[in-house]
């Protein structure tokens, strides 16, 4: 028997990608920090009460430290213990019995000031609007809770059709280079990339055809366009990306606190130089957004029934004219897995698990791209840079934890193994150049009604399986998710009364 092979030149070789790494805290036997301090500390107790009260009291101490221990170190599959899920419950029945998960604005509201302003986490945010030096016209969000400044910049992205992959290589070369210098921003602190699929509402449509009709044309062809002009928005969607930079008061450590007409000056110079490096990315033209602009984009999202009525203002050559207290919703319910806002219902997933294993530069397509049940989709990127200064020590923390679980046992697993190379790469690569970031993925299915919620979950779990990601539903902070999956800047870790290294520890 003759078998034929055949090889692919390494130029033609599809690129992958991968090597996305959660650090670890070092502990024994597969144990992290939290429950190896928890498990000493039982040890500890219970000799301490067989020396002083017998073993009776010491057993009855180790049953309770063994019971803690197990709630902290058994994990389910998106890594979340029992303890921590425990937690989450107990405060989400707190939250509903407080009736913190309702939300009612306007002249009818509970608010004094009769306004539809931003709910939860964004309801103190500020909007104000500036010129950069090219003279666009660019919106600065201010979150005085955490003292951050946000500008939102609207991107047209080329898309991956009838691009060659080399092309398609060098966008992503560039994108890795685009958020490498990130880190090198002055103050920056977290950047937000959304992508939002949604109908189309065919207004543009029918106002381009009608404003281009010749008065004099035949019947026919004015037969044919206007039946184009009815039929062609029944099944398409328009696709639009949002980049959102979020930045702190302060320009460096241990810096004086900016005010938000100084933070726009330093940044009206710098978002021509942030625009354009977009370019090579595959991104396509980008551009601050304006007020009014963003005004209509959170108010779409809180009331997607509010679209018709924005385009069809467009059309006839009017403003909308929101303002930042009018882009809220007129009420809001945050159930335990899903969030109602005006005539929607949204569910909000987050990532608990990056695709394992190598993966291609279309892992995602299927994700982004537009889906029949789902009416509004939203994927968004976080991002947060590590300072340099702190991306070494943390690569070299990781590994020594990696090689203390490797080598804690006399016969380490295949998973500790592959863990210390992982964490050997990343350390390599952060020593050769490389920039160092935390990242995470949102992903907010909106339908018009609860009959077809359940469409969009499936839709959602196909979709995501097929990208390899592990995602889990954001059960008891459905509005908090929400709010995160807009393009508002909003940085979660920020947000929480509980470290977010406790946090990831249960």
């Amino acid at each position: 028997m003759t078998t034929t092979t055949t090889t692919i030149p390494p130029s033609t070789a599809p690129r992958t990608y991968g090597n996305w790494r959660k650090p670890q805290t070092a502990g024994l036997g597969g144990l992290g920090q939290l429950a190896t301090i928890v498990m000493f500390v039982g040890i500890v107790a219970s000799i301490v009460a067989s020396m002083f009260a017998g073993l009776g009291p010491a057993l009855i101490v180790a049953g309770i430290f063994g019971a803690v221990l197990l709630t902290v170190s058994v994990k389910d599959k998106h890594g979340q213990s029992a303890l921590g899920r425990t937690v989450v419950r107990v405060n989400w029945l707190r939250t509903k019995s407080k009736g913190a998960n309702l939300y009612r604005s306007g002249p009818v509201g509970r608010a004094k000031w009769g306004t539809f302003q931003l709910p939860g986490l964004a309801a103190a945010s500020q909007l104000t609007e500036w010129d950069d030096s090219h003279g666009r016209r660019f919106a600065l969000i201010s979150t005085p809770a955490t003292r951050h400044f946000t500008i939102v910049l609207a991107t047209e992205p080329d898309g991956a059709a009838l691009v060659d992959q080399d092309q398609v290589n060098n966008q992503v070369a560039e994108y890795g280079i685009w958020l490498s210098n990130l880190g090198d921003e002055p103050g920056i602190e977290a950047a937000s990339v959304t992508i939002e699929t949604a109908p189309d509402t065919g207004t543009r449509l029918r106002g381009e055809v009608e404003g281009s009709m010749d008065p004099d044309a035949p019947e026919f062809a004015r037969a044919m366009l206007t039946e184009v002009m009815q039929s062609y928005p029944i099944g398409s969607a328009t696709i639009r990306a949002y980049i959102a930079l979020t930045f702190s008061a302060t320009s460096r450590i241990g810096g004086k606190k900016r005010s938000a007409p100084e933070v726009a000056a330093d940044l009206a110079a710098r978002i021509p130089g942030l625009t354009s490096s977009l370019a090579s990315t595959g991104a396509g033209a980008a551009r601050p957004l304006g007020a009014q602009e963003l005004c209509e984009v959170i108010r779409v999202a809180y009331d997607p029934a509010a679209a018709l009525l924005i385009d069809q203002a467009k059309a006839a050559g009017d403003q909308a004219d929101l303002s930042w207290t009018d882009v809220g919703p007129a009420a809001a319910e945050a159930h335990w897995d899903s969030y109602r806002h005006d005539g929607a219902v949204s569910t909000s997933w987050t990532m608990t698990s990056p695709p394992r294993g190598v993966v291609q530069s279309g892992i995602l397509a299927r994700l982004l791209a537009p889906h029949r049940d789902i009416a509004r989709k939203r994927v968004t990127l976080l991002y947060r840079p590590i300072d340099p200064a702190r991306a070494a020590a943390l690569v070299e923390a990781d590994l020594n934890a990696a090689q203390f679980n490797s080598t804690a046992s006399t016969k380490p697993t295949a998973r500790s193994t592959l863990s210390t190379r992982s964490a050997q790469a990343t350390a390599s690569e952060e020593a050769s150049g490389a920039g160092l970031m935390n990242f995470g993925l949102i992903v907010t299915a909106t339908t018009t009604g609860r009959a077809h919620e359940a469409d969009a979950r499936a839709a959602i779990d196909s979709l995501t399986a097929a990208a390899r990601l592990r995602m889990r539903p954001a059960f008891g902070s459905q509005d908090s998710a929400f709010a995160a999956a807009l393009p508002l800047g909003l940085i979660l870790p920020r947000h929480l009364r509980i470290p977010n290294e406790v946090r990831e520890a249960l």
